[in-house]
């Protein structure tokens, strides 16, 4: 059962994909379940997700509905080993909630991460500055303590660009960069970082000009993600103060894929958007306020 007996993302992910090969395959539960030895009833459970499912019998499970892709089956392979491994996210239980720890396991799995935001800097760009501006302007009071814990999660989750684990590419809409934030010197600090993490080679950040209303308004921020050699997308995610949905259904994820070619196509190039970063933090007045 994976970690907190509940279904995981990493779970849901591994049994999808065996139903998919199994009914490609044109298999039935019941055939599954006499290969490996096992009930019916774990057969659905290991595809719901609800159960976890070992190497060997994943193995097994891809021999028998003839699935020869190695990268799927590496892929496969590689959550069936993590599905029941403790995450480092674990030991923020109270400040991550469950959908929140099936968004951070998927940055981790992450081979390319996309993200579109209208409003806010990309969470994964955001500077420990920032994320306080942003707390500082709720209408929540929180503690000291929780506040430091908030920073730490993001410390951790910034390593899959930062430490170059997955390719990442945003397309950021003009308001999000220049609009005055509380204090000059986080506002320098931030775009400083944002132009820093985009000369990376995984790192491609596109600007959206505040002209490209239409463009913009296509679709609220979401961010896709992708597991394998490919950016073949398989998942987006919404993530808010407040709550964050994940939707696998692949005609959804592919609509969201073509939203976002559009804004990547409306939007500066990587170039253009570097002198856009570099324009902005030389014009910025010095100062505090």
């Amino acid at each position: 059962m994976p970690v907190g007996g509940k279904p995981t993302v990493r779970s849901r992910r591994l049994g999808a994909a065996l139903k998919r090969y199994r009914l490609a395959a044109r298999l039935d539960q019941e055939h599954a379940a006499e290969v490996l030895g096992c009930s019916i009833a774990k057969i659905s459970r290991v595809e719901g997700g609800i159960s976890a499912s070992r190497v060997g019998d994943v193995r097994v499970l891809l021999d028998l509905y003839e699935v020869s892709d190695e990268n799927a089956r590496t892929q496969l392979e590689h959550l069936a080993r993590v599905s029941n491994k403790r995450g480092w996210w674990l030991d923020y239980a109270g400040m991550v909630s469950e959908e929140h720890a099936d968004l951070i396991a998927l940055e981790v799995d992450a081979s390319y991460i996309r993200t579109w935001q209208p409003l806010f800097i990309p969470g994964l760009l955001q500077t420990p500055g920032y994320l306080k501006a942003l707390v500082d302007g709720s209408h929540t009071t929180y503690s000291a303590e929780t506040v430091e814990k908030a920073l730490a999660v993001r410390r951790e989750r910034k390593r899959v660009i930062e430490e170059g684990g997955a390719q990442f590419a945003a397309v950021v809409w003009e308001p999000a960069l220049t609009a005055p934030m509380p204090s000059r010197e986080v506002h320098r600090e931030q775009l400083t970082h944002i132009h820093e993490l985009a000369q990376r080679k995984n790192v491609t950040l596109q600007v959206l000009p505040y002209s490209e209303w239409g463009a913009a308004h296509m679709a609220s921020h979401f961010s896709i993600f992708s597991f394998g050699p490919e950016p073949a997308p398989e998942a987006v995610a919404f993530d808010s103060t407040t709550s964050t949905v994940i939707i696998e259904d692949l005609d959804d994820v592919a609509k969201h894929a073509r939203i976002f070619e559009a804004l990547r196509s409306a939007a500066l190039s990587r170039k253009q958007s570097l002198t856009f970063l570099d324009k902005a933090i030389a014009n910025m007045p010095e100062g505090e306020k």
